[in-house]
């Protein structure tokens, strides 16, 4: 059997702080909290973490390529992938901060999160240049907009001549550069950002992802939440994802768990639509658990997951 090209992740390396209330609370208001943990977290780390987890029984590799602060929660951060399987040797070490977000969570499961970016920012377009091998050499890499914009643009034109497919998760949501989308070979938006992109949150979600790859991208996949997902994929078919019922305890990392899963699906060799169902029960195995990177979900679990589905 072939051996299986790595998946490489660009991204944010957070600390999680965790506060658990009743509510979510409204601009001006105070109320008291009934827990408070910290997680190691981050968009990017917590993909290369949920692909990392999912991979481990077949020998699929996850390289992340990213930036932690001088402080203690550096060598915690990177501790965290270590254990979680994540090669490190890409991970930098830059002067000051490292990333953390302040994330609040409901009795319901949802959250509100702030994140303050830290060594994120050193992520630049000459420190991917220092790793530009790694991602020449993947199988498809996977990204998201923690870390500054111009090294996205320049990660998509990296991935683009090296003929390596990119999966963008476009959150936080911000203005992109036409050529970006052009150079994108999965595109991942959950309901708020599909809304941001195309300008309505009231289109059919066929004519959503059909707005989206009329920008250029290629395929397609909105990310619903507890009413599943919809994939419109680069030949022009479609098709809607059903949800897995389950009961939500923290939805902090479902997205990125959705991504970890569809690149390490499709890494291992399954057609688009069994990557997003795949996807789609690691995400809701995900949200029946606290923190980030504590609640993603092993093969075992996920396969469980459409057994019983």
């Amino acid at each position: 059997m072939a051996e299986k090209k790595p998946i490489v992740v660009v991204g944010s390396i957070n600390m999680d702080l965790v506060v658990t209330a009743a509510h979510i609370p409204a601009a001006g208001e105070t109320i008291l909290g009934t827990d408070f943990q910290n997680h190691p977290g981050g968009k990017g780390a917590n993909q290369a973490v949920a692909a990392a987890r999912l991979g481990v029984p077949s020998g699929l590799q996850v390289q992340m390529i990213g930036q932690v602060g001088s402080d203690d929660i550096g060598k915690q951060l990177r501790d965290g992938l270590n254990k979680a399987g994540v090669d490190t040797s890409s991970v930098g070490t830059a002067p000051g901060s490292s990333g953390v977000a302040l994330i609040t969570v409901s009795a319901t499961g949802e959250n509100s999160i702030v994140v303050i970016p830290g060594a994120n920012t050193q992520v630049t377009p000459a420190f991917l240049d220092q790793h530009s091998e790694k991602i020449r050499k993947a199988g498809l890499v996977l990204a998201q907009l923690e870390i500054p914009l111009e090294t996205v643009v320049h990660l998509a034109t990296l991935c683009t001549n090296a003929g390596v497919p990119l999966i963008l998760d476009p959150a936080p949501a911000r203005e992109l550069p036409e050529e970006l989308f052009r150079q994108v070979a999965w595109f991942t938006p959950n309901e708020t950002e599909t809304a941001f992109y195309i300008g309505e949150t009231e289109k059919n979600l066929a004519i959503s992802a059909q707005e989206l790859q009329a920008k250029g991208i290629k395929g397609v996949v909105l990310k619903l939440g507890s009413k599943g997902a919809f994939l419109a994929d680069p030949s022009g078919s479609e098709m809607r994802i059903q949800p897995f019922h389950v009961q939500a305890v923290d939805s902090t990392a479902a997205g990125d768990a959705f991504n970890g899963a569809f690149a390490a699906a499709i890494t291992m060799g399954q057609s688009r639509l069994e990557a997003a169902m795949f996807a789609s029960a690691a995400a809701a195995i995900s949200v029946t658990r606290k923190g980030a990177q504590s609640s993603m979900a092993t093969l075992q679990e996920v396969h469980q997951m459409l057994g019983d589905a």
